[in-house]
C-alpha cells in the first residue's frame, strides 16, 4: 500500500510533498488519541530496546535524523511513529531562507535524496519556543545546530554558543553540526583548530551532553583528528555521518544527476563510506564517546550491523521516506530479533560485538 503511495506522492515535486506529509504526520499527532493510535500502528515496546547514552535513556535506538523536523513542529510526533529519539533542525541563531529552490532532489533507482536546502529554518528563539511548549513523556529530543549563513567563520564560535544557549536547556542533547555541504564554508569548520573554539564555546554554554556531526567525505586521518579532539574536550560522542558530496555507483543516469547539480546525497550510496567511518570510530574512541550512526540504513539487518560495528544509537531519514511510516517499527522489530538470537540481554552488550570486544 505505501509502494502505490509513494509513487502517487512521487508525482509531487519534492519540496512540496515534504511539507504535505510532514503537515499530516502533525494533524494525525495532534491529540492523545492520534498519538495512542500511531503508536500501537508502529512503535516497539520492548525493554531489550532501551539504551542508556550520554546520562539519557532511550526507550528504542533508532532516531530520525535532523533535515526532517528543521523547526521542531513535530517534537510530539515522533514516538508514536516509533522512532526511540528525534534531532531537530538544522536550526541557525537567525532565521534564514536557505537556498532558492528546487533544491530537493529524487534519485529513486537509488532510494537516494540529493538536497542543497542551506539550513532553511525559522531561527533558535522560534525553534526554543515550541521545544519548550512539548508535551511530557515524549522521546528524547536532540537539537542541531548550524551556523547562520550570514556570518563570518572568525565569529562561528558565538553563533553556535548562542543557539546552544537557547536550545540546550530544553533539549537532551546537542548536536554541532559542521558537515553539511550546502553552507559555503561550513566543512571547513571540521579542521581542528576550527571545530575546536566552536565545540568548547558550546561546552561552555550548555550542560546538557554536546555530539559533533561529521562528513562522510572527511579522510580517515581527519576522521582521527576530530575523535581525538571530542575525547580531549570531553564530548559525548559523534554523529557519522552527514550527506556526502561525492557521486559515485548511482544507478540514476549520469546525466541527470549532472542537471541536477550540487548537493549533499544521502541514502544507500553513502552507506558504505558511513559504515567505514563508524568502524573507525570505535577503534579509535568508541570506548570513551557514543556513537551515533546515519546513512544508508534501510532495512534490520544493516541497523543491527552498525551497532555490532560500535553505533550505540542510529538515525535516519531518507530511509523513512522511502520505508514509510512503518520503517522504525520494522527496524526495530528486527533489531530485537537479532539482539535474542544472538544471546543480547540488550543493545549495550552488542555494541562493537564486531571488533571482538563485548561478546555475549
Amino acid at each position: 500500500m505505501y509502494s502505490l503511495l509513494l509513487r502517487l506522492m512521487f508525482l509531487l515535486p519534492p519540496e512540496r510533498i515534504h511539507h504535505l506529509a510532514f503537515l499530516a504526520i502533525r494533524w494525525a499527532t495532534r491529540f492523545a488519541a492520534g498519538r495512542r493510535l500511531a503508536a500501537a500502528l508502529f512503535a516497539v515496546d520492548d525493554p531489550i530496546l532501551a539504551v542508556d547514552a550520554f546520562g539519557v535513556r532511550f526507550p528504542a535506538p533508532l532516531g530520525l535524523a535532523a533535515g526532517f523536523d528543521k523547526n521542531a513542529e513535530g517534537v510530539d510526533a515522533w514516538g508514536a511513529l516509533g522512532f526511540g529519539f528525534a534531532e531537530i533542525g538544522t536550526v541557525t541563531a537567525q532565521p534564514q531562507p536557505g537556498n532558492p529552490a528546487p533544491r530537493l532532489f529524487r534519485l529513486p533507482a537509488d532510494h537516494a535524496l540529493i538536497n542543497r536546502m542551506g539550513f532553511n529554518n525559522d531561527g533558535a528563539a522560534a525553534a526554543a519556543d515550541r521545544v519548550r511548549d512539548r508535551r511530557p513523556g515524549g522521546v528524547p529530543l536532540g537539537a542541531n545546530i548550524g551556523k547562520t549563513k550570514i556570518t563570518p567563520p572568525e565569529r562561528a564560535a558565538g553563533d553556535y554558543a548562542h543557539s546552544a544557549g537557547l536550545l540546550g536547556p530544553l533539549a537532551d542533547f546537542v548536536v554541532v553540526n559542521v558537515s553539511s555541504p550546502n553552507t559555503p564554508g561550513l566543512r571547513d569548520l571540521q579542521a581542528v583548530e576550527s571545530l575546536r573554539p566552536i565545540l568548547a564555546a558550546v561546552l561552555a554554554e550548555t550542560d546538557k551532553p554536546v555530539l559533533v556531526k561529521i562528513a562522510p567525505d572527511l579522510s580517515d586521518e581527519d576522521v582521527d583528528a576530530v575523535a581525538d579532539l571530542a575525547v580531549e574536550l570531553g564530548l559525548a560522542g559523534i554523529v557519522a555521518t552527514n550527506t556526502t558530496i561525492a557521486r559515485r555507483g548511482l544507478r540514476t543516469p549520469e546525466v541527470e544527476v549532472e542537471t541536477i547539480g550540487a548537493g549533499g546525497l544521502s541514502g544507500p550510496p553513502v552507506a558504505a563510506r558511513s559504515l567505514q567511518v563508524l568502524r573507525r570510530l570505535y577503534a579509535r574512541a568508541g570506548d570513551r564517546l557514543v556513537l551515533i550512526s546515519v546513512g544508508g540504513i534501510e532495512n534490520a539487518d544493516q541497523a543491527f550491523e552498525r551497532i555490532l560495528a560500535g553505533a550505540t544509537l542510529l538515525q535516519g531519514y531518507t530511509g523513512f521516506i522511502y520505508g514509510g511510516p512503518a520503517w522504525a517499527r520494522h527496524i526495530h522489530r528486527g533489531i530485537a530479533q537479532r539482539l535474542r538470537a544472538g544471546g543480547y540481554t540488550g543493545i549495550a552488550d552488542a555494541v562493537g560485538a564486531a571488533h571482538g570486544a563485548n561478546r555475549a
